[in-house]
């Protein structure tokens, strides 16, 4: 796909697979402009690990359960669902569900223009 063709993103609707995966992918970069997302099903107690938004924005919209997300900056605060959390580019961050009950959450991430990628990269 070419710039040009960036600017002009195919309409999609996406359902998501009837068992949780682990991860799902929801889009892909080369379907959208600039940016990407995918629904995240932790197991009770489990994290995604920490990791860092690198130049990227990053929201969550938590859908099942309840756990707590940890943000270089703000420190740990408790989420559930119904909720949504903002990360900043460049910012170090993990999810953890609750040990009583699984996380789900979709994520969306998208490029900010003229923001270079860290030095500190994982």
């Amino acid at each position: 796909m070419d710039n040009r063709d960036r600017l002009k993103p195919t309409p999609l609707v996406i359902v998501p697979p009837a068992e949780s995966e682990r991860y799902v992918p929801i889009l892909r970069r080369d379907q959208t402009v600039a940016m990407k997302s995918g629904m995240v099903t932790l197991p009770p107690g489990q994290s995604v690990g920490e990791h860092s938004t690198e130049n990227h924005e990053e929201q969550l919209v938590i859908l099942e359960g309840a756990g707590s997300v940890t943000v270089e900056g703000m420190g740990c605060r408790k989420i559930r669902v119904g909720q949504f959390a903002y990360i900043p580019p460049h910012t170090r961050h993990n999810v953890t569900a609750d040990p009583e009950s699984p996380l789900r959450y979709v994520f969306t991430v998208c490029q900010v223009e003229g923001l270079p990628a860290s030095p500190m990269a994982c």
